[in-house]
This record gives structure tokens, sequence and C-alpha cells, in this order.
């Protein structure tokens, strides 16, 4: 892979090439694909989506779109820290008008729009939609799919979600939002369809992130970034984006540090005992007399959450750059703070999140809710769809149908695309109105 590729800024439909010493530096084309997202109907959504507990009315507690918005944050001094040396390895780059904010600009859009394909009630939520077809109600339609459409289904992904959102084509849009390759190639967390699973112990192969609806784009983006293809077999996956392993890189460093900060303050966490174990991260940085002479634990917690994070963003960009020329090659094979000298306090943290936040009593109660929530969401829409395709609505089904947008009035002819559209309307629900929709159709 090279950079030049790999910082395209086509975009869908394109028919003459962008070159980046043509572009507007007040309009900058990667700058623009951040404009489309913060606009955009599915990220304002995540602001009514679960980070870490459901349905939190708590004021200091993260919801998707603030973490989405501080992964952001963290991406963009990521690319930066990396673009200023690329740019300076390589020289021809610059010369072709390629600047160090750049690179923080397609990170930190392909980080913000990270979490945009995930469902109501977190992560819970994917799963949800999965067994609805693997062991629930939905496993009548598997006869009739693929294997490659079934495992999409069963194996209900919120990254391939997220990048059907940003790519569909719908009535009188097409392309959706229409970012450019480079933002999508570093979205791109797992560069592959569904089938086979985890192919490789390769970070990239832990999951997928492409449906089958989306192969045909998908593969046009990844040849025009040149990136390596790996599918054997006629199955598609390539390599990844390098910027990719930064999206990843401030997405674990954010939720490592901030799921424990909301840990503390919802009172999950002994605030002493958390402490220490940020002060072991920081240790070498901290001003101890600096720390001491704060009074109040959201001071004392803040103080050590931007020493924590400024510590695993140099370190993940120093990895990065070690690395550069093997994850050019695809050789890189797992994620940046796997890696890090930090490892050993990163796993302590998440493991005291797991116990204490993740498996907490009332995070485990809202996510059977959601269970139950997504499953009765997903039976009645599925009916009514198939039964206006059919032609054999029932009355009940006639009521459910206005439920749903516009573009449900005329399902798609094949059976995969129409399971796969009231899949996405669903996880595009938020919590509250998922919940909302539930009461309705419950009575």
């Amino acid at each position: 892979m090279n950079w030049e590729k790999l910082l395209s800024l086509k975009r869908f439909g394109d028919t003459q090439p962008r070159l980046r010493i043509n572009q507007n530096e007040t309009r900058l084309g990667f700058e623009v694909d951040y404009d489309r997202i913060i606009f955009s109907d599915s990220f304002r959504s995540l602001q009514d989506k679960t980070q870490v507990v459901p349905l939190s009315k708590t004021d200091f507690v993260h919801t998707r779109l603030t973490h989405s918005l501080e992964v952001s944050v963290v991406a963009r001094s990521l690319g930066r820290i990396v673009g200023e040396k690329i740019l300076e390895k390589y020289p021809e780059l610059t010369e072709k008008g390629y600047k160090m904010n750049d690179f923080g600009a397609i990170v930190a859009t392909a980080a913000l729009a990270h979490d945009i394909g995930n469902p109501p009630f977190g992560h819970s939520g994917e799963k949800a939609i999965g067994e609805y077809f693997k062991s629930g109600k939905g496993v009548q339609f598997k006869e009739n799919l693929s294997n490659k459409q079934w495992q999409d289904l069963i194996d209900f992904e919120g990254n391939a979600n997220g990048f059907k959102i940003l790519n569909e084509t719908t009535e009188g849009i097409s392309g959706g939002l229409r970012l450019s390759y480079a933002t999508l190639g570093s979205f791109i967390k797992y560069p592959k369809e569904s089938l086979p699973k985890k192919p490789t112990s390769q970070i990239a192969d832990k999951k997928y992130g492409i449906f089958q609806s989306e192969i045909s784009f998908f593969q046009e983006v990844a040849n025009e970034l040149g990136l390596i293809s790996t599918g054997e077999n006629g199955n598609i996956s390539y390599k990844r984006h390098p910027l990719a392993y930064l999206v990843e890189a401030a997405d674990d460093i954010c939720y490592t540090i901030i799921d424990f900060e909301d840990g503390i303050n919802l009172g999950l966490i002994d605030e002493d005992f958390a402490l220490e174990y940020l002060i072991k991260l920081v240790k070498n940085s901290i001003d101890s007399k600096k720390y001491h002479q704060l009074k109040y634990k959201k001071d004392r917690l803040a103080y050590l959450r931007a020493l924590s994070i400024g510590a695993l963003i140099n370190e993940a960009a120093a990895i990065f750059l070690e690395n550069e020329e093997s994850i050019l090659k695809g050789e890189f094979s797992i994620s940046l703070l796997d890696k890090c000298k930090y490892e050993a306090q990163i796993n302590d943290i998440l493991k005291i999140s797991v116990a204490k936040i993740y498996k907490n009593k009332q995070v485990v109660e809202k996510e059977i809710l959601g269970y139950t929530v997504i499953a009765t969401l997903l039976d009645v829409f599925i009916s009514a769809v198939n039964g206006k395709y059919n032609g054999n609505m029932s009355n009940y089904e006639k009521l459910i149908l206005n439920l749903l947008p516009e573009n449900f009035l005329n399902p798609k002819a094949d059976l995969y695309s129409r399971l796969l559209a009231v899949s996405n309307f669903v996880a595009s629900l938020t919590d509250g109105y998922a919940l909302q929709l539930y009461k309705k159709i419950k009575g």
C-alpha cells in the first residue's frame, strides 16, 4: 500500500480525479466529510443510545454521541502526530499538497462515525438482532437465503451497518453521504464479509465490516485505495487501511478510560481504589503536588483522565510510527494498544470495568429488556413488510406499516433486502424510541 492512494479524495460517482493540490483550503474535502456526518440524522440519534448504562438519565454518564465526539478528538490528535512524521518520511506527499492536518481530519471523521451503525441498548442490541434470526422467529427465513446473507443476519454487526448507513443509495440520493474513500477506508476496522468467520488471528479478521448488500461498492473503495486483497476461493477480504488502526486506538483509549470514569461517577467503583489504578497509568507524568491540591473528586478524576488519555495517545502514535512499514505491507496483526507498554495497567482497568460496570445488575436488567424490545419490533415489522410484498397483509399489519418510514411502502423484491432493511431500521432507533414503539405495540 502507498500513502498517496490511501489518502484518496475520490467520492461515490466521481468521474474526474480529485487532486489534493487543487483543494480549497477553507473547505477541504476531508473536513466536508466531518460536516456531513455531524448533520446526519443517524449521528444525531446517538444522543439517546447506550454507551455503558442503558436508558440512564444521569447527566454525567456518556451516551454514544458524547463517546463518539470524544473518540473523534482523540483520533484527531493521533492523526496529526502521525501525519507530521509521515510527511517528513515521504516528502513527495507534501509536493502533492498533503498536510499534517489532513491525517487528523480523516481519522477524526472516521472516528466520529465509528458507532453510527450500532443498535439501541448497546452491544446487546447487536446480539438481540442476531438471536432473533438464529434462534427466534426469524429462523424460518434461513432456507431462502444464501449462507453469507444468513450470516449477516445471525451475526448482525454494527460496523457493517455503519458502512451501509454511510453509503446506502435511496430514492433521490445516490451514494449516501458520499464521503471520501480515504475516510471510508479508515472507518472499516474489519474489511471483510461475514464468511468465513475469523479466517486468521489477525485483528482485522476478528469481526466483519461489510454486508452482502454493500460488497460491490466496498470492492470499488478497496481497489481505489490500493488495499491488499486477502480473500481466497471467491471470498472478499482485505488488509486494513493503515489509518483504521488509529481509529481503533482512539476508541480503545476512550472506552478504557472514560467508561471507567463513568463507573466511578455512578458509584459502581470505589473512588480511592479506582484513582489508584489511574495513578499507576500516569505515574511518570503526574504532578503529585498539583494532584493533592485538587479538593473535589471530579477534579481529581478529570486530571487523571486527561493525563491517561495523553499518555495513551503518545504511546499509540509511537507504536504506529515504529511499525509503519509493516502496517503498509499488511503485516501488522494486532491493535496498537495490544503492543503498548501500558498493557498491564489497561488490562487491570478493563477487568474492573467488566466486573463492576458491564456486569452490574442495573446494566444487565436493561440489556434483558433490550432483547425483548428488539425481538418484538423485528417480528411485527418483518411480518408487515413481507405481508405488504406478498399482498396478504392483515388489518393489524396495515396499521403497523404506518409506523415505518415511507420507503417500506414499496418493499424490496428479494427477501434478504427486506430483512436487512427492517433490521437496519430497528438498529437506527434510539433506546427511548425503541421502548416507546414497543409499548405502543404491546398496548
